[in-house]
């Protein structure tokens, strides 16, 4: 796997769990704010979305920083629906998946600019890995606080990580698994345990 394909497979990672956050959530929760000075999820995609079409436009001749971005701005919600949400989600990540298209193993380590800092391509990318879940992390905490009993895993349910475990090395490694299994001591063993037994 080259490496913007990795880039690619990461990325959208992370949108899934956006995706998947927001079909939880109603319009009104959407606009939910903990206080004055927190964010409600509308506003954080306002500035995930900011961030993604002032990075990834026309990156390679201009500063990522444009002229017209008004970072201040992105925090004062503008949106009206969820769907005026959705749809500026989707355009960020339209434009960062086109930029990920144009990269190949000859430019990655070309040099572009962000607020006049000269970055790899590659260096640039890692920044907005880093940058994007870190605000995706907050969009599902407050999903999660909203929704409470009713909010759907995004990942490995509680009480479910052995279980978890025994299934990907089923997947991965179909071989090494016969029958009364344990992450860490296969059947027959007579270290194995009864809670791992199927």
């Amino acid at each position: 796997m080259i490496m913007k394909e990795l880039f690619i497979k990461r990325f959208l990672y992370y949108k899934e769990l956006g995706d998947k956050s927001f079909a939880q959530l109603s319009d009104e929760q959407m606009f939910w704010q903990y206080n004055e000075e927190s964010n409600s999820i509308a506003v954080i995609v306002k500035h995930i979305g900011g961030n993604m079409l002032s990075r990834w436009t026309n990156f390679w001749k201009e500063d990522g920083e444009k002229p017209w971005r008004n970072r201040d701005m992105e925090f004062v919600n503008t949106f009206k629906n969820k769907t005026e949400i959705l749809d500026y989600w989707e355009k960020g990540w339209a434009c960062l998946f086109e930029a990920l298209n144009e990269i190949t193993p000859e430019n990655i380590n070309y040099t572009i600019f962000i607020r006049h800092e000269p970055h790899s391509v590659l260096d640039a990318l890692l920044r907005q890995l880093a940058h994007y879940p870190y605000h995706i992390g907050q969009i599902i905490y407050i999903a999660k606080m909203l929704k409470n009993d009713d909010w759907k895993t995004l990942s490995i349910a509680r009480n479910a990580s052995d279980a978890y475990t025994i299934e990907m090395l089923r997947l991965q490694h179909p071989d090494e698994i016969s029958e009364n299994s344990s992450p860490v001591c296969f059947a027959n063993s007579p270290e194995i345990r009864k809670d791992f037994k199927i």
